[in-house]
């Protein structure tokens, strides 16, 4: 009889994996050949809409790689940190960035991504993906509402237009509203393992008057930021990493990313967050039914 690894794809057999003592993982041949075209792919959603790979690896680790919780989100964070080091420059030549708002922005986020860090390890891995599940939903619908946005205002604003005048805060409600924004998108990356991107765009343009593409750009930036918190504050914390995996899996992204910063300009954008919304809708609903049945 086959070993759980050697039977077909199947996200059940891989589930099973999980839910086991941890050690078990997936063929190393045949994890790094999926590796580079999942990398392809979460580097392209980082490069084209300024975020949502974390959102995209976090599951693919845990279920597709067998990867505990604790290490998958510990990964995603390299991954996507370095995938969006590496889209910030591109989008920097294109000159869709404002590093002194990104930087800004990011740091205020720090302390929210390191109790976010701290709140995670006390949380059971099933409670943490159902919890994970929900937050996809309601970036999906973030995400559907944006979209519509866009579509009411194409026919009298252009999404690329300059970008509204000041710089990071221009009254003490202003100010306070970046506080509260950034440290919310600081919490959701150290608790979910996420860079925070699909967050981040929006608190972007509206917090600061971005535009839409320079939203984008920018984000990357704070994504950076935030993972170099995140991560920071996981040192001390017992994780046991694949860097051959990891290395293979990032050079993928990162390729993925500048791919997509390059399509950024070609791409219907519109169509692309459809896209992209089906596909946190998909990860959502498979990521509930895996964690609430093992939680029940």
């Amino acid at each position: 009889m086959s070993t759980p690894v050697q039977q077909d794809w199947s996200w059940s057999a891989y589930d099973a994996l999980v839910r086991s003592a941890g050690a078990a993982r997936v063929n190393p041949e045949l994890a790094a050949l999926l590796a580079i075209p999942l990398g392809l792919v979460i580097g392209l959603a980082v490069g084209l809409l300024g975020g949502g790979g974390s959102i995209i690896a976090v599951p693919v680790l845990v279920y597709g790689f067998g990867q505990p919780v604790i290490a998958a989100t510990t990964g995603s964070l390299v991954v996507v940190g370095l995938t969006a080091a590496a889209g910030s420059l591109g989008h920097h030549r294109a000159g869709r960035v404002r590093w002194a708002d990104g930087l800004v922005f990011g740091l205020l986020g720090a302390g929210g991504a390191f109790f976010g860090t701290r709140a995670s390890t006390a949380v059971p891995e099933q409670v943490l993906l159902a919890a994970f599940a929900v937050l996809l939903v309601v970036v999906a619908v973030l995400m559907t509402r944006r979209r519509r946005a866009q579509a009411r205002a194409a026919a009298g604003a252009d999404l690329a237009a300059p970008d509204v005048a000041g710089a990071v805060g221009r009254s003490g409600r202003h100010r306070l509203l970046i506080v509260v924004t950034a440290s919310g998108v600081g919490l959701l990356t150290g608790f979910f393992g996420v860079g925070g991107g699909f967050a981040v765009v929006p608190a972007l343009v509206l917090a600061l008057g971005m535009s839409m593409t320079t939203a984008i750009g920018t984000s990357l930036v704070v994504i950076v930021v935030n993972t170099l918190v995140a991560l920071a504050s996981r040192i001390a914390q017992p994780v046991e990493l694949d860097v051959v995996f990891l290395a293979v899996f990032g050079g993928a992204a990162v390729v993925g990313s500048l791919l997509g910063v390059r399509a950024a300009g070609r791409v219907s954008q519109e169509r692309l967050s459809l896209g992209f919304t089906v596909l946190l809708l998909v990860i959502a609903a498979f990521t509930a039914v895996q964690s609430v049945t093992q939680l029940l």
